[in-house]
């Protein structure tokens, strides 16, 4: 585990990046200190009361100099913002081809599962130079999911699904940290990320007790929950089909148009009546209170799974 240090180490593709606007920042914030306090400083000691200083020469000010300290820290601002934002978007944007990870936050641990069905609790294995993508949410009050050695750190909020991404360039195991009071244990919320070799991790996902992926497992919720008799071809409830819906337009009964990611299938399954599909009536019963938010992100999985597919004819 790394060891405390003011600036952690560089363990991944955007950690270079963050510490050098950081740097750019501070070294700025030291220039305009020393341009502004230090000569303020000065002039407060040679023109203190009773001083013998020469006051018979009043400067009348310049033109210059006011468009000179006008524009340069105007332009510098500009210039800091646009390189913020543009790697605010980089880290927003997932990358193609990451390993999924799904996150729950509850005070006070991390519980992990990852898309083959391993699970684990406060600690997270991933393989050196993969992207890996977090889908976390809480199942009680804020948390915030921080790894300094990446640099990235986002909050986690019970209802709504948040994500980060990270790509480790370093094998060895860096801290995972709660940065948001949760409680009276908030300090005790802490993990690792283990970064392995390929092939290690690879191992590492056979080994213990084999469990079904998460697709899997969100295809028996399925099934057990009463879904797929709605939700299918020869139903005799009219209902809409799931395959070809994910991350596709959804025209709703209100007029609107939504797209079918994770947090409208959430929504649909705890809150079916909140946004309903234009054409069919509200007939699905909620889930809310029924299952957990591991059942949860397990049935989303599936329904993704499906909802990549193409639609059958009805």
């Amino acid at each position: 585990m790394d060891q405390f240090h003011l600036f952690p180490p560089q363990a991944s593709s955007t950690a270079y990046g963050v510490d050098t606007l950081f740097f750019v920042l501070t070294l700025i914030s030291l220039f305009f200190i020393a341009v502004v306090f230090l000569p303020i400083l000065f002039f407060c000691i040679k023109y203190r009361r009773g001083s013998s200083a020469d006051r018979s020469n009043p400067s009348n000010g310049s033109n210059a100099v006011e468009v000179g300290w006008t524009t340069l820290p105007m332009l510098m601002g500009l210039a800091l913002f646009s390189w913020g934002a543009v790697d605010y978007f980089r880290l927003e944007r997932r990358p193609g081809n990451a390993i999924d990870v799904e996150v729950v936050g509850k005070q006070w641990m991390w519980k992990v599962q990852h898309a083959e069905g391993k699970r684990e609790i406060n600690e997270l294995h991933v393989p050196i130079n993969r992207t890996v993508a977090l889908t976390m949410i809480s199942q009680d009050v804020i948390h915030s999911f921080f790894v300094p050695a990446f640099r990235v750190k986002q909050d986690v909020v019970p209802g709504k699904y948040t994500s980060e991404w990270f790509k480790p360039t370093r094998t060895g195991e860096y801290h995972i940290f709660c940065s948001q009071y949760c409680g009276t244990q908030h300090a005790r919320m802490i993990g690792r990320v283990v970064v392995m070799q390929p092939q290690a991790y690879e191992n590492w996902l056979k080994t213990g007790e084999q469990t079904e992926s998460i697709v899997r497992a969100g295809e028996r919720l399925f099934h057990d929950r009463g879904c797929s008799g709605c939700h299918a071809v020869n139903s005799q409830f009219h209902a809409p089909l799931l395959q070809g819906l994910y991350r596709n337009p959804v025209p709703l009964a209100n007029g609107t148009v939504v797209t079918a990611d994770d947090q409208y299938l959430r929504d649909s399954i705890l809150q079916p009546a909140k946004q309903i599909t234009a054409g069919y009536d509200n007939i699905m019963p909620s889930f809310s209170g029924h299952l957990s938010e591991q059942e949860i992100m397990q049935l989303i999985a599936y329904v993704k799974a499906i909802g990549q597919q193409e639609p059958p004819p009805r």
